[in-house]
């Protein structure tokens, strides 16, 4: 896949971890990164504290240690928390359902009984191969953590891939990404159901189609939010080893005092702020030539959270990218919650052209901005598109791009447009206007013209 700043804004906003504004070192010395294998089973910083009740099914959560099985983070990642990483993840493969169940496709349909499992709050079914599609629904229920409390079905959304680095990119490694559904927030659960049911295929539609293979479900406990996460953190911090002061220009990105149209900064929520542990991602940043475009998304991870919840949801959907997906960090560039608040996404200095893997097909010289929830039949924010417009405003302006303006950008390949064709876009556009899909929900799609307007105007055009 905004901010009138209202009233709940204020506290959420108050202990936000703010970006320090200074120099920052030159892109080109950062070092380029280099693949590094992701496990195929998701990981763990503690042991899947809670065993399945006794209600559990026998397949087990696979389960091991994040420090030893992700890549090691940078000397400027170190510096991010003392204590250990909270969160883990647990992984449960599914199995055929029973022949009897027609509504799912006999035989075909894949799924997992219900079960007891540890904590967790935001889940997503994986699938071995990133290029097979799933071609069917998913759907799951979940329990109140410490209750007997089930929710409904609810659909989580297969169309994914979109959201994914470009084709051929050294971050497109297919042995190491894997396909997923978005990830689904669910709040604080310690029980889940899965069933996948298969599109019919074949003469008349009649025969259920195939399944991708490896299928799985992951369970993600974004854990306690770790020191700091709250914590004021105002201009003039000193920056740990090899860390960009955040609000630096980019090597070759314009100075703010040489460009008449540049919207004031707004106020970022940084990584340390909502708790990314830093030793999940591989080490290093990897840049692009500079900011052309803003692509706007949402998270397709429903609209149930508190936005003081939005740390852990972004704590959750990190660790879903980097454990589950295989991506080297988190896909988007910046979030941008319900109340307004923008946080920093992918690593690399939040005024810097850092290549994220959202857009398939257009990450190069663009930035992608998610709006964490749904936005298909649900009306975004106020503030969610005012933030929306304050951060472009800024960050575009940094460019010379007018928000209200046009741009070319040269297509990576996607289901829209060839590798190679040269594509004429909004400076802020929709995922849907890069790539077929849904992204970023009808509703907010349509009220993407306004934030340009109100980005322009922060800019100081006319």
């Amino acid at each position: 896949m905004r901010a009138l700043l209202a009233s709940s804004i204020s506290v959420a906003c108050a202990t936000a971890l703010a970006l320090p504004l200074a120099a920052s070192a030159d892109a080109a010395a950062r070092p380029k990164t280099t693949a590094v294998s992701s496990p195929a089973v998701s990981t763990s910083a503690a042991s899947a504290s809670a065993s399945a009740s006794a209600s559990a099914a026998s397949t087990p959560a696979v389960s091991t240690s994040g420090a030893s099985s992700t890549p090691p983070s940078s000397a400027a990642a170190s510096s991010s928390s003392a204590a250990a990483p909270a969160g883990s993840t647990q992984s449960l493969p599914l199995a055929p359902l029973g022949t009897t169940d027609r509504t799912l496709g006999a035989a075909r349909a894949q799924g997992l009984p219900e079960r007891g499992t540890g904590p967790f709050s935001l889940l997503g079914v994986v699938w071995d191969d990133a290029r097979d599609e799933l071609h069917g629904t998913v759907q799951v229920r979940t329990r109140a953590a410490g209750s007997r409390t089930w929710s409904g079905w609810q659909d989580l959304d297969t169309h994914n891939q979109e959201h994914a680095p470009d084709p051929g990119s050294p971050e497109d490694d297919a042995a190491r990404v894997h396909g997923s559904t978005a990830p689904l927030w669910v709040g604080h659960s310690d029980g889940v159901q899965v069933r996948v049911r298969p599109e019919a295929s074949g003469p008349g539609r009649t025969t259920p189609g195939r399944l991708p293979r490896g299928l799985h479900v992951d369970l993600v406990d974004p854990g306690e939010d770790p020191d700091g996460v709250g914590a004021a953190d105002e201009a003039g911090q000193e920056d740990g080893p090899g860390r960009e002061r955040a609000l630096a220009p980019a090597a070759g990105a314009p100075e703010a005092a040489a460009r008449p149209y540049i919207g004031p900064r707004p106020r970022i929520v940084t990584r340390r702020g909502w708790g990314a542990d830093e030793s999940l991602r591989e080490r290093g940043y990897v840049y692009t030539g500079k900011v052309k475009a803003a692509f706007v998304h949402h998270t397709a991870s429903g609209n149930n959270y508190r936005c003081s919840q939005a740390p852990s949801v972004l704590r959750s959907i990190y660790r879903y990218h980097v454990l589950s997906s295989g991506w080297r960090d988190i896909g988007y560039n910046f979030a941008v919650d319900k109340c307004g608040n923008i946080y920093e996404g992918r690593a690399g200095g939040v005024a810097k052209p850092v290549l994220g893997a959202h857009t398939l097909g257009f990450n190069t010289n663009s930035m992608g901005v998610a709006v964490i929830g749904t936005y298909t039949s649900t009306n975004p924010t106020a503030d969610a598109l005012d933030a929306i417009a304050r951060l472009t405003a800024w960050k575009l302006g940094l460019y010379g791009v007018n928000p209200t303006g046009t741009t070319h950008l040269t297509s990576g390949g996607g289901n829209l447009y060839r590798k190679g064709r040269s594509v004429r876009l909004n400076a802020i556009s929709g995922h849907r206007d890069g790539f077929a899909t849904e992204c970023p929900g009808a509703r907010l799609y349509k009220k993407l013209g306004k934030a340009r307007t109100s980005s322009a105007r922060l800019q100081g055009r006319r």
